[in-house]
Formats: structure tokens, C-alpha cells, sequence
């Protein structure tokens, strides 16, 4: 439960400090940076052994390199032009099914439907602000992500330590730069924006991934999808304190629907 919760403290601080680079280095740039810059850290960090792994460990981790590409490119892409915490709360959307159906028992369909219900009220107030592709862009992140909490699972169980996030992020990087650095050009290099990228990669990249890698391995997947109901809670978070957004009575209420089923989804057995 604290890997969960402090992966998803990490990557939505992390998204906020993202969007004040968007104007410097754009959506693209930043997820190359992003990315790159992980990579390069985890890979000193882990320093994985490449030998003695079968097809099927490869096929594992380099797709979740590719949804880690993908996954983070169409996120940005959608925060770039609709705010970012009602780009979480269509984004969760697919953690939410996944975890419908995984379920193995009613109790864990209820806390789905509760946490449903808190995300719907967290995004109703910033709904007038959407625009359909920023819609379509958050929710193919959602199904992203859906796809993500499984492959995470997988190479967490055939790979030592975080040995698979390692690789994984570099397949996405080798993906990500040619396309951020076309875009994005030496803006990349100057010193305050790389300065603050790497942070974002921190937060946004090797904090969260590792901290989930190790929770999917203690936790069934359906209760971890359901837990990623807190994002659209932390994204508001993070709003307020980096963006000066602020919550009303009704998010605040929302809020504690989506607490109250994760508490629940992690209480009952699966």
C-alpha cells in the first residue's frame, strides 16, 4: 500500500512539474527527456544482466518499453491541452475496468463502482474545459495504462529486482528521443531545462515505476488497478500546490469516495 501510494504521490507531482517545461520543449521533448534521462539513472543504478533470459522475458520487458513510449507520449500529448486533473480522471478509467475484470469476488466490483463514482464527481467540475481530442488522448492513456499494471506484473516476476524497469525504459527512450529531439531541438541541453527534466524523470518515471514494480509483486493486480483510483485525488493535490489550483466542496467530496474505496478494495481479500 505505501509503494502504491507514494508511486502515485511521485508521478502526479511529477506530471504537474512536466507542464511548465510544455512551453520551452513541448509535449514530445518532455517525454524523451523524461525518459532518457530515467533510463540513464536506472541503467548506473540496476546495472542488469542482459544474459540468461529467455524469449518470453524479453517479449515482456521490451513491451513494456513500447507501452512506456506510447503510454507517456499520448498522457502528455493530453495534458498539453486539457488540465491536467481531468486528464487523470479519464486516464484512471482504465485501471478502473481492468480491475472489474480481474474481480473475483462482488465485494471488489462494489469498491470499483464507489471509486467510479468519486472520479466522476472529481472531473464533472472541469468538464466545460475539455476538447475531444485531449477526451480520446487521456482515455487511450487509460487503456495504456490498463496494459502497463499487467506487463509490470509479469517482468516484476522475471526479472530480479528492477532490473526490468531498467530495460524497459531504455526501450522507450530509444523510441522517444529520435522523435523529442527532432522536435524539441537543443532546447533539450540548456541547463535549466534539463536541470528540471531530470527531476521530472525522477518523479515521474524512476520513483513510481520501481515503487509499482515492487507492489505488483506483493499485491493482486485487480486491487493495484483499483487503487490507481487515487490519481485523480493526487493530481488536485498536486495542482493546488504546483499549479495553484484549488479543490470545492464537491471535489473535496469526491476525494474521499475515491479513499474510501481504495481503503476498502485493500482491506477486503481478493
Amino acid at each position: 500500500m505505501g509503494l502504491v501510494l507514494a508511486g502515485a504521490v511521485s508521478v502526479q507531482f511529477g506530471s504537474g512539474a512536466a507542464t511548465l517545461l510544455f512551453p520551452r520543449a513541448g509535449a514530445a521533448g518532455m517525454v524523451a527527456l523524461r525518459l532518457t534521462v530515467a533510463a540513464v539513472l536506472m541503467l548506473a543504478i540496476c546495472r542488469p544482466r542482459l544474459r540468461g533470459h529467455s524469449r518470453a522475458d524479453w517479449a515482456a520487458v521490451i513491451g513494456l518499453g513500447l507501452v512506456f513510449a506510447v503510454m507517456n507520449s499520448v498522457f502528455y500529448q493530453a495534458i498539453a491541452r486539457i488540465p491536467l486533473g481531468p486528464a487523470v480522471t479519464l486516464e484512471v478509467l482504465g485501471p478502473l475496468i481492468l480491475s472489474v475484470v480481474l474481480a473475483r469476488r462482488a465485494a471488489t466490483w462494489l469498491w470499483a463502482l464507489l471509486a467510479l463514482a468519486g472520479v466522476a464527481l472529481l472531473g464533472a467540475g472541469g468538464l466545460g474545459r475539455l476538447t475531444v481530442p485531449g477526451v480520446l488522448l487521456a482515455l487511450t492513456a487509460g487503456a495504456l495504462w490498463a496494459a502497463y499494471i499487467l506487463l509490470s506484473a509479469a517482468v516484476g516476476g522475471r526479472f530480479p529486482r528492477a532490473d526490468g524497469v531498467a530495460i524497459a525504459l531504455a526501450v522507450a527512450a530509444v523510441i522517444t528521443l529520435p522523435i523529442g529531439a527532432s522536435t524539441a531541438g537543443t532546447v533539450l541541453l540548456d541547463p535549466p531545462v534539463l536541470a528540471l527534466g531530470a527531476g521530472v524523470a525522477v518523479l515521474s518515471s524512476v520513483l513510481p515505476y520501481t515503487c509499482e514494480l515492487f507492489a505488483l509483486r506483493r499485491l493482486p493486480s485487480s486491487t493495484f488497478a483499483v487503487m490507481s483510483s487515487l490519481g485523480p485525488a493526487i493530481a488536485c493535490l498536486a495542482g493546488f500546490v504546483v499549479l495553484g489550483q484549488s479543490l470545492t466542496a464537491l471535489e473535496a467530496l469526491a476525494v474521499l469516495l475515491v479513499i474510501a474505496a481504495t481503503a476498502g478494495a485493500v482491506v477486503a481479500p481478493s
